[in-house]
């Protein structure tokens, strides 16, 4: 079975009105998994769903639930927290719920959230471009995905 990656990461973050933050990390993100795992499969909600911020809150609601759960059935969480993100710490709640192991990007290295629900943390894109090229990445899953196998201990 393929990995199954969900990019998470800051789509309006504090902003008002319908402005969006950059999301170009989307693709520079899709292309490192895309390298470091052939076969993936990547969910990415701003691909899914480009004018979401224009949704009616009935299709925002529906959206985003589809969306966690999306992330609570990936093989893990990818988030890029340049800032907060009230979508992506729900997203990241829901899926250390799940024993879904969560790898961020973000100079907010002292947040408690992001602390306490990462698995892993990376200061920056290259630092996690670096993780998973080198094959870190791969052998860390496979920890992950031979020890929930045999447990039912939540990660890390």
């Amino acid at each position: 079975m393929p990995y199954r990656f969900f990019l998470a990461g800051v789509i309006q973050g504090s902003k008002q009105g319908f402005e969006v933050c950059d999301q170009t990390y989307r693709d520079r993100l899709k292309s490192v998994l895309k390298q470091g795992f052939a076969n993936c499969k990547l969910l990415c909600p701003v691909e899914e769903h480009p004018n979401s911020v224009r949704y009616t809150d009935e299709e925002a609601r529906t959206t985003f639930l589809a969306n966690v759960k999306k992330a609570k059935e990936s093989t893990a969480l990818d988030v890029y927290l340049p800032e907060a993100s009230m979508g992506s710490g729900i997203e990241m709640w829901e899926a250390y719920r799940a024993g879904i192991p969560i790898f961020t990007i973000t100079p907010m290295l002292t947040n408690w959230v992001i602390r306490i629900l990462s698995h892993r943390i990376f200061p920056h894109i290259e630092a996690f471009e670096e993780f998973v090229l080198s094959g870190e990445m791969k052998k860390d899953l496979e920890m992950h995905l031979m020890h929930s196998a045999h447990s039912e201990t939540h990660f890390p």
